[in-house]
């Protein structure tokens, strides 16, 4: 698939796009920064042509995903919007506030995943994803210890996002419709905090009784 990365110049970005490159998906990288994007897939090992801005990559895409901090999230969609005219767009957002990162502050929409949803319009598909996962281990050839939980109002929809949470090394999960976001965005809180008190650096969620 040709996936563009929405803000694909910050850690999760750079760390989902090699996974995505070794599984053979075409990766595009979108930014604010046309400089700073063919600087990121010049590390990546990619050539210029795969920099974009963000509304050039959301045209030029299968399917988008945006990782961009909280602050930036709705900024960034209502800038491409029109672009992601019958496409997924898997949200990696979390609704941090800094600088209480440890404690759940979820946006007035009830998530970010659900005010994307509702930025976009129904001709877009949300499917929320990833919130959960060390943007630093996802930059390495590391196994990771961790599930991901995948929420969307469409099973079709879904079922493709795990497939990509899948060829980027990781288990996928059915978690229901988008309103469930709430769950995975609030427990990325929760996580922050279970490192901070125990010493840890990439807590994570696994499903069990499999």
């Amino acid at each position: 698939m040709k996936i563009a990365i929405l803000g694909g110049t910050g850690a999760l970005g750079k760390g989902l796009a090699s996974r995505w490159m070794k599984a053979n998906h075409e990766v595009l990288i979108g930014s604010r920064d046309i400089a700073k994007a063919k600087e990121i897939v010049a590390e990546l090992g990619l050539p210029d042509s795969h920099a974009y801005l963000n509304i050039d990559a959301a045209e030029h895409c299968d399917i988008a995903c945006i990782t961009v901090p909280f602050a930036h999230q709705e900024a960034t969609l209502l800038s491409v919007d029109k672009k992601l005219k019958d496409k997924i767009l898997i949200d990696a957002t979390v609704p941090l506030v800094p600088p209480k990162v440890m404690r759940v502050q979820l946006p007035k929409e009830g998530s970010a995943a659900l005010k994307a949803q509702g930025l976009l319009g129904e001709d877009t598909i949300v499917v929320s994803a990833f919130q959960n996962i060390s943007a630093e281990l996802l930059q390495t050839d590391k196994k990771i210890d961790c599930d991901v939980l995948v929420s969307g109002d469409f099973l079709e929809a879904r079922t493709t996002v795990i497939g990509l949470v899948e060829d980027a090394g990781l288990k996928g999960w059915h978690a229901g419709p988008l309103c469930n976001s709430v769950a995975a965005e609030a427990l990325t809180s929760i996580l922050i905090a279970i490192n901070k008190k125990h010493a840890l650096q990439h807590s994570g969620i696994k499903i069990t009784g499999i």
